[in-house]
């Protein structure tokens, strides 16, 4: 590989007819980055299915790459994406929602100064139909993230996350060692990150990194989403995995 390949961040997008429509948006988001120099983007961008609703709204840029797959819903839409990714690190942008200024520089800087830093994470503003903005409490404190901290704070606190998954920036081998995003109908993500951190630690930066939009066709907005009997063996498998992948000693770096 390349020493031009090595540095490019890979943006996954999985993306449906229903939210295609804001593919621009987050295009213009993604060209509104700051990269050190030698570094560039490459977005990957995944139907979930095969329609002619998707390609319309792919941006025509030779950093954008356009394909379509089988349905199976945004994790395996991801999963498929990576089989075309080509740099050492991940970065995760839903369709429908858009990055905030200078967060791409912010996340590698981050893993470029820290070996032992797998992952990292910022904070959100809820993006709402109205254009205005609003902010969460329980965000934990900027810096490092210990194995284990995000994971046992889940716990505690009603399966939610003090940390956003729709905010990852991953290295690419950590991501795929791990089996991505976890085949389940909904919180495909949430597994995502309690594995990441049970094996490896985290950043998160209390700059603001991913504006989350908020609209009624979005997924976790339907009442399936929300449905009891589900969710919680959503949960229960997405803890389990965590859990064993803790008991089990996997670690990221490999040596400390």
């Amino acid at each position: 590989m390349s020493a031009a390949v090595n540095r490019r961040i890979i943006i996954v997008t999985a993306v449906h007819p229903p939210s295609a429509h804001f593919l621009p948006d987050a295009y213009k988001s993604l060209c509104e980055q700051e990269l050190p120099d030698g570094w560039e983007w490459h977005w990957l961008i995944q139907e979930d299915g095969k329609t002619d609703q998707v390609a319309p709204h792919v941006p025509d840029d030779t950093r954008v790459t356009f394909h379509q797959g089988r349905a199976g819903g945004p994790g395996v839409a991801r999963m498929m994406a990576m089989a075309h990714a080509d740099g050492d690190y991940v970065k995760v942008l839903d369709a429908d929602d858009q990055l905030a200024s200078g967060v791409l520089a912010r996340d590698l800087a981050a893993l470029e100064a820290d070996a032992s830093i797998g992952w990292a994470t910022s904070r959100v503003l809820d993006f709402l139909p109205d254009g205005s903005t609003a902010g969460f409490p329980g965000d934990p404190e900027p810096g490092a993230i210990e194995r284990g901290q995000v994971l046992e704070y889940w716990k505690a606190n009603g399966f939610r996350a003090q940390v956003h998954p729709a905010t990852l920036f991953v290295r690419k081998d950590l991501l795929l060692a791990l089996g991505g995003w976890m085949a389940l109908p909904a919180s495909e993500d949430t597994g995502l990150l309690m594995a990441l951190n049970a094996t490896s630690r985290g950043w998160f930066s209390a700059e603001v990194g991913l504006l989350y939009r908020k609209w009624p066709g979005q997924a976790t907005s339907q009442p399936s989403h929300t449905e009891a009997t589900e969710r919680d063996a959503r949960m229960e498998v997405v803890q389990a995995r965590a859990e064993k992948l803790a008991e089990f000693g996997w670690r990221y770096p490999t040596t400390d």
